[in-house]
């Protein structure tokens, strides 16, 4: 409605509401049926002269394109109903605003329709909504539908003549229509005996599309079409204005667009082609402007593409995208749209009774199920499309992404003042013309940024700033982009210093840009201080390699030890140095030792000593060549897996040599050091972490301890305890008595797995878990809190680690002070017990668990000079079945029973498959199923306890048949394989090993083994000997005091002491004896002995003179003769005896302790005691069954024996090649 001051015009309700005839309609709203008849712009693929086939911005009313198109598309849908059709032609006239198109093969049957009373041609071309395609019950692959097609031409044309020539019914048929078919001219029929043939010429209407004549644009768009039916329509020879097409089907059509298209690298575009079956063919290529495509369903221009591109494009990003993702694992993440955009698709397909979303048909909606084929890429095909550079260019482009994002972290603009980042104490010139003066120091944690800041007041914050690192840089050699991005160390160290991607920074000027001219690092002296300097200088490295040439990085040492004496104070910067001043230092012993274990040991006073001498203090990182980068791609490289392995090994190899030979190891900063190369940082310093990161996370072979469990072990036998203490309470004492340097959180762990004993865990667990320490359910995460749970030492512990080989193992010391030994030596390999795990530095380790019984009849078959029998995996409680595959290759199999043809019970999983995380992550998807797995069971009920399992499954009596035969264990997970081809240990000589067998490793630890019991048997023979002599010389002295040969009564102890001499008494034979085996005595002294008087009179002889004057009794004597008879007679049993005897004394011992413990915890897990146990008969303990028949297996049940197939087998050898590989 208009606003005006004039009266309105009023229409009458009959001009309102009008009703038009269907042609009427067609031409009042022609969008709705050709599409829009206004003159648009888009870009298109156009066939230009002279040009070929090009893109360009095209100027043309669709729907004049629609109806042209029309006519031709039924000329090509006739090859679709005789195969015999062979040529198309097509004729343009521009003068004349004509267009033709011919075609010959089976014609348009010239008889007259029964009900309509008109010629079959007449009717199809001038009758609306009459179509040969409304059978929709008929599959056809042609691209007519909607009954409109043809007679949607001759509406918009001012003449429409169609010609047929039917053999069939001997007569040829002519008929033209004007007036935008108003008007039906006069019906032609002739007698015909030729070759059938169509012929429709028309004549557009251009005053309906706004134009005065055919323009250069729609004819190119035209000319286009005919070269897609020669493409698309197999075998069919197709003319354009009387010349023939160069297209010999869709593979050399294809080659029209790609004509002058090269790759990145300047090479023509490789083409991957594929006429997949009679109804599809496929080309891919690498596209450079997103995802393209060129297809046709049915001959028909899908210019929009659909269901049928997204249909093969989807098979194809999938096996790209596992591809690119293997070769990106550390890159930006890509995603399927992005893969697409990297491809270029032609399909030319025939679907049938295909649905668009307009009657322009430039989009094909129909699902796929319904398209009436398939189309399955070969694998030819795939392999093809992987190779044909569409990887490697998305690849660049993830790179290229990278770089952007990476970019956006950093400032091209320096700034005297920068903001968001927290801890930082900037240098007053950073960001100044001074800034190149400046340094930024690094520190381990904020303790160590207070030291350095304390030693700031020394130097000034004018030229220094500080900046704390939260624990260990990201290694950005091999972190995915996402870490790198997400990384804030990474981003403020950036920040902080004015660093910028990619930059070189080769020559002086470039340095300017930067905030700070130098980094310095300020760590622990410890070997993780060392990797934290590694990781920087790697960052560094593998950034801005340029840098390093500028001797941009330092670091500052503080001293690890300091020893003092009266006013002297001599620093120590590495260990050996230390050992190396001892050496050559005579009473050493006098001096104060103080350890700096870490920064923080460092008071501010020390602080500032430390900065006023920065000449000894601060170490320059010098370049020295390509030496120096081979060395930190070697430290930091996932490619250098094999060198880092033969670093390691010859440093140990080093190692072991110069301890061999007596020579002191190597140190870096002597006091004049200066500066340093990162080779000599590498190949000296750092190489300690990498040895003690394995040393860490790999057992020794002869007690199957790492240095943390062996600390746990060390603390309780010490303790001894007879009573449980709190874990947490044991983590503080093995701190204490072991001097462990990590986090009381780890040791905690370290005592919690040391007790568990659920199937899966230990096989024999060297503490008692007393409390909740963890369960089958959850894999021991479901442990309680250490302060509320308790432990003490195994009943069997001190009888696998017998005290008397503590005499002959050899103990460390740190801080000085005596430690655990660097192993222990058990009487069976634990190692094989109780398995091992660990990844440290180039090497892994995993071991599997042993029967304990199997173990020790080996040891006695080696005893007896027999071959060890093999051994397969085994787990203490484990109810299913382990079978071999191959060396070293096993598969671990559950327990499944079928209850009745609709019900399955399983009863036990795969060993390390935990009972929750089973449920979570098999039954519950098995239940409600996933988006491509429909639900295969309809319920699970469960009865398990801590430490049995039972789920009862029901499922429909089609679906347990299926799964049945294909393998009841197959289908619900129920075996995993386990692979043991990294049994890497330590060896006595501390040399990391690689075994191929249990039973080498059974072998190697039966020597050791076997040497240690003769040293154990020397051992005693020389302490009892000692003591024997020690009892005898009491006897002896208690004697003559009595007989009144000796008085002792008021006389100096110098005469007693040489009276003593003359009478031939020895010095004390025990202490003698063990100064003698260089061993160090730690036995605290007995109340009133005199040290002083011992060492000044030369001999000891306090063992006699400190004996109580109650010794003088007879019972005494009696006593001290008698005990010296045993030591004698002990002696002499000793030395009758082998040291397998020895071995076999233990075995006897520790089995049948073995079987006391394990009965009982049988009995305590059979029965339940309700209350405090009531004495019943026999004085036993009422005890109540806690046992329900709901938890035990059904006894109805027939159990599925595990299939070990062929498949599986040969699956097992692959990987045994592989690795030999």
């Amino acid at each position: 409605v208009t606003k005006g001051d004039g009266p309105k015009k009023q229409f009458s309700v009959e001009h309102i509401y009008q009703k038009k005839t269907q042609l009427e309609h067609i031409l009042l709203r022609p969008d709705t049926y050709i599409g829009s008849v206004e003159l648009v712009t888009q870009q298109m693929w156009v066939f230009d002269e002279g040009v070929g086939l090009n893109c360009r911005d095209v100027t043309f009313v669709p729907g004049l394109y629609k109806i042209f198109d029309e006519i031709l598309v039924n000329a090509a849908d006739n090859k679709q109903r005789d195969k015999n059709m062979s040529c198309i032609k097509v004729t343009i006239d521009v003068e004349n605003n004509t267009i033709s198109v011919w075609n010959n093969g089976k014609g348009i049957p010239v008889v007259e329709h029964k009900v309509e009373k008109v010629y079959v041609p007449a009717l199809i071309f001038g009758q609306l909504l009459t179509s040969s395609n409304y059978d929709d019950n008929e599959k056809k692959v042609t691209g007519g539908r909607n009954g409109y097609g043809a007679k949607l031409c001759n509406i918009f044309s001012t003449k429409f003549t169609v010609e047929t020539a039917c053999r069939e019914y001997k007569k040829l048929f002519k008929q033209t229509w004007t007036d935008n078919m108003g008007k039906a001219g006069e019906m032609k029929l002739k007698y015909f005996d030729g070759e059938d043939y169509t012929c429709v010429t028309f004549q557009p209407d251009l005053s309906k599309f706004k134009m005065k004549v055919l323009d250069k644009d729609i004819v190119a768009l035209m000319s286009r079409r005919a070269y897609d039916i020669a493409g698309s329509t197999k075998d069919v020879k197709v003319f354009l204005n009387g010349q023939r097409l160069p297209v010999k089907g869709f593979r050399s059509y294809v080659d029209l667009y790609l004509k002058d298209k090269v790759d990145e690298t300047g090479n023509a575009l490789k083409v991957i082609h594929e006429e997949v079956n009679s109804r599809w063919e496929v080309c891919l290529t690498l596209s450079e402007k997103g995802f393209q495509q060129v297809s046709f369903v049915n001959s028909i221009a899908t210019t929009k593409g659909g269901r049928h591109v997204d249909y093969v494009a989807d098979q194809l990003v999938t096996k790209i995208l596992d591809v690119v993702k293997k070769k990106n694992k550390n890159g930006v993440g890509v995603k399927p749209f992005q893969v697409k955009n990297h491809m270029w698709i032609f399909v030319n397909s025939l679907i049938e009774n295909p649905t668009f979303d307009s009657q322009t048909k430039e989009n094909m909606t129909l699902q796929a199920k319904n398209f009436g084929s398939t189309c399955k890429l070969s694998e030819k095909f795939i392999k093809g499309a992987v190779a044909c550079g569409i990887v490697e260019s998305i690849l660049n482009w993830v790179k290229f992404k990278a770089q952007s994002q990476l970019n956006k972290k950093c400032s091209a603009v320096k700034h005297t003042k920068i903001k968001g980042v927290p801890k930082l104490d900037d240098a007053n010139d950073a960001g100044s013309k001074n800034s190149l003066d400046c340094t930024l120091i690094l520190t381990e944690g904020d303790s160590a940024k207070t030291l350095a800041v304390s030693g700031l007041g020394v130097v000034g914050r004018d030229k220094y700033g500080v900046f704390p690192l939260r624990g260990k840089m990201l290694n950005v050699r091999e972190a995915s982009h996402k870490q790198i991005m997400e990384n804030a160390e990474i981003n403020n160290i950036i920040k902080i210093v004015g660093l910028q991607y990619k930059k070189n920074y080769e020559d002086q000027e470039s340095l300017k840009s930067l905030r700070y001219g130098k980094i310095m690092i300020m760590t622990d002296q410890d070997q993780d201080g060392s990797h934290i300097k590694g990781l920087l200088i790697n960052f560094i490295h593998h950034n801005w390699p340029s840098l390093l040439k500028h001797n941009f990085l330092e670091e500052f040492i503080t001293p690890i030890i300091k020893v003092s004496k009266n006013k002297e104070e001599i620093s120590f910067y590495s260990i050996p140095e230390f050992e190396e001043w001892k050496s050559s230092t005579q009473n050493y012993n006098s001096w104060k030792i103080k350890y700096y274990k870490g920064l923080g040991t460092s008071t501010s006073k020390e602080a500032k000593e430390y900065f006023a001498d920065m000449a000894r203090h601060r170490i320059g990182f010098k370049y020295s060549g390509p030496e120096d980068d081979a060395a930190i791609t070697l430290a930091f490289s996932k490619k250098k897996v094999e060198e880092r392995k033969e670093w390691l090994t010859n440093f140990m190899e080093d190692r072991r040599q110069r301890k061999l030979h007596g020579l002191p190891e190597e140190y870096l900063y002597g006091k004049n050091t200066s500066c340093l190369t990162y080779n000599d940082f590498i190949n000296k310093e750092l190489v300690l972490f990498s040895n003690s990161d394995n040393e860490r996370s790999i057992p020794s072979l002869v007690d199957g301890l790492k240095p943390g469990q062996r600390k746990v072990l060390f603390t309780c036998f010490k303790r001894n305890d007879k009573r449980e203490v709190k874990v947490a309470q044991l983590a503080g004492s093995v701190a204490e008595m072991s001097s462990y340097h990590h986090g009381e959180a780890s040791l905690m762990m370290t005592i919690i797995n040391l007790a568990q004993n659920f199937v899966g865990s230990n096989n024999l667990n060297l503490l008692q878990p007393i409390g909740q320490f963890g369960t089958r359910l959850h894999g021991g995460k479901d442990s309680a809190s250490p302060r509320y749970i308790f432990t003490m030492l195994s009943p069997l512990a001190r009888l696998l680690f017998p005290p008397v080989d503590d005499n002959v193992l050899k103990f460390l010391y740190d801080d000085n002070q005596r430690v655990e030994p660097e192993w222990y030596i058990p009487i069976i390999p634990m190692v094989l017990i109780n398995g091992a795990e660990g990844i440290g530095t180039g090497w892994s380790c995993k071991i599997p668990n042993f029967d304990i019984r199997e173990v020790v009849n080996n040891i006695r078959r080696l005893m007896d000079g027999e071959e060890p029998l093999p051994m397969l995996p085994s787990y203490k409680n484990f109810k299913g079945t382990i079978d071999e595959l191959g060396p070293n290759q096993y598969v671990i199999s559950g327990e499944v029973s079928i209850l009745d043809s609709t019900t399955i019970e399983i009863t036990e999983l795969p060993v390390r498959t935990w009972t929750q995380t089973y449920k979570e992550q098999v039954l519950e998807p098995m239940l409600n199923g996933t988006e491509k797995t429909p639900p295969l069971i309809t319920d699970y009920k469960e009865y398990h306890t801590d430490t049995t399992v039972k789920f009862i499954v029901k499922m429909t009596e089609g679906k347990l048949a299926e799964a049945n035969a294909v393998g009841l264990h197959k289908v619900f997970k129920l075996q995993t394989s386990l692979t043991c081809n990294s049994m890497v240990l330590f060896d006595h000589v501390g040399f990391l090993k690689k075994y191929d067998s249990p039973q080498d490793i059974l072998r190697e630890f039966f020597e050791l083994r076997l040497r240690y019991y003769s040293l154990r048997k020397e051992w005693l023979v020389g302490m009892l000997g000692a003591e024997s002599a020690k009892l005898s010389s009491q006897a002896r002295f208690i004697l003559e005091k009595i007989d009144g040969k000796i008085v002792i009564e008021n006389k100096p102890k110098k005469e007693l002491i040489q009276v003593l001499i003359q009478r031939g008494y020895e010095s004390d034979p025990v202490k003698a004896w063990k100064e003698s085996q260089n061993k160090e005595e730690e036995e605290e002294q007995e109340e009133g002995s005199d040290k002083e008087s011992a060492a000044a009179t030369g001999p000891d002889f306090n063992y006699l003179l400190n004996m109580p004057l109650w010794y003088l009794t007879k019972e005494k004597k009696d006593e001290l003769c008698k005990q010296r008879d045993n030591k004698e007679k002990e002696l002499e049993n000793l030395k009758c005896k082998s040291a397998s005897d020895l071995w076999k004394e233990d075995l006897a011992v520790f089995v049948e302790e073995l079987d006391a413990v394990e009965a009982k915890q049988m009995q305590d897990e059979m029965a339940g005691c309700v209350g405090k146990p009531l004495k019943g008969k026999g004085g036993k303990p009422k005890v109540k069954k806690a046992q329900l028949p709901e938890v035990m297996p059904s006894t109805h049940g027939v159990r599925v024996v595990p299939q070990i197939t062929a498949e599986m087998k040969a699956e097992a050898e692959k990987k045994t090649k592989r690795k030999i590989k």
